[in-house]
């Protein structure tokens, strides 16, 4: 079964020239395109795709707000694309539920890879802002706020000691794997750990998860691994 796509840029080249790339994939389909916000939205009610492909800066209904609202109305998992490798609205758009962040530079194969990973339930960051996004981004909200007691935020108090101990490695950018090695445990244990620590604090996805480790102050600014988070594609076990 391929996985659905909708494509939404205010640019028609850069809109159309992803869905080529992406309809060019035997097991991708792009369903529809969309100049805005607003007519996103209404693609994604109208045909229900796996993935929507999402400019965060554009007229009429911005990227945020497109987000807030398909994350909130479908399972319909969204990236987010930027020109920038820090985008002040990054933050925003990912606690609006989005799965993903992408430059629209990036290249044909992690297009094409980001797509299937995020469609497969796991998230993504580009590399090459994960440190800055998580990291500096959180850092500067919590400093502008009371300060926090030094341990972890109850919030995680509804959390094992070893489902903590996984989330820690999480936000830090470690895979399943890597954590799995960390821990000496299997991938299906980690997997098992990983959905513990979602549904107990009610979270969509693992970027939401290293925003919650983040702003719990279970890890600070520096500890995040250089491959991104959950940017390896899900193991079949």
């Amino acid at each position: 079964m391929s996985i659905r796509v909708v494509v939404a840029d205010d640019q028609e080249l850069v809109r159309s020239g992803f869905s080529m790339i992406l309809d060019a994939q035997p097991d991708i389909e792009v369903v529809a395109e969309a100049g805005d916000g607003a007519e996103a939205v209404a693609e994604v009610g109208r045909h229900a795709p796996d993935v929507l492909l999402l400019d965060i800066r554009m007229p009429g209904m911005d990227g945020i707000e497109a987000a807030r609202r398909v994350c909130a109305e479908s399972d319909c998992r969204v990236v987010m694309l930027t020109t920038f490798d820090l985008d002040e609205y990054v933050y925003e758009a990912l606690y609006a539920g989005a799965s993903g962040f992408l430059l629209k530079d990036v290249r044909r194969d992690d297009l094409v890879h980001a797509v299937r990973v995020v469609a497969g339930g796991e998230s993504l960051l580009a590399p090459s802002v994960t440190r800055r996004l998580v990291a500096d981004v959180i850092r500067l909200r919590r400093a502008a706020r009371a300060p926090e007691p030094s341990g972890p935020s109850e919030r995680l108090a509804a959390l094992t000691t070893r489902e903590t101990e996984t989330l820690r490695l999480l936000a830090r950018g470690l895979s399943n794997a890597e954590i799995a090695a960390t821990l000496v445990v299997s991938e299906h244990t980690v997997k098992t750990h990983v959905s513990n620590v979602l549904s107990k604090l009610h979270l969509r996805d693992r970027v939401q998860a290293v925003i919650c480790a983040y702003e719990a102050g279970l890890v600070v600014a520096g500890e995040v691994a250089d491959g991104g988070v959950g940017g390896e594609p899900p193991s079949r076990d």
